[in-house]
């Protein structure tokens, strides 16, 4: 069982990687418009995780704060993904 678990431990790290990658280029998005590559980043990182975060997001539902939108549904995969994380590299 810890083959198993250690591998589920590094796919669920290299999708927090791509959850903090997909963070990263939605900010620079906020920035700049940026090269063309960046624009491809976007798209991969976001077919990736989008999967994930989609069903999350209809129950739960961006925080609107003014003109800024929390998104709860990032944040709550996020978190999720680091604990089962840790519960599959403990096994």
């Amino acid at each position: 069982m810890s083959l198993i678990g250690t591998l589920v431990g590094y796919v669920l790290t290299l999708f927090i990687l791509v959850l903090i990658a997909r963070m990263i280029l939605d900010w620079t998005r906020l920035m700049t418009t940026g090269p063309s590559w960046l624009g491809k980043a976007r798209y991969y990182s976001h077919r990736a995780t989008e999967p994930v975060i989609a069903p999350v997001r209809r129950v739960l539902r961006p925080v609107r704060a003014g003109g800024l939108s929390i998104d709860l549904a990032f944040t709550v995969v996020f978190i999720a993904a680091l604990i089962v994380r840790s519960i599959a590299f403990a096994l």
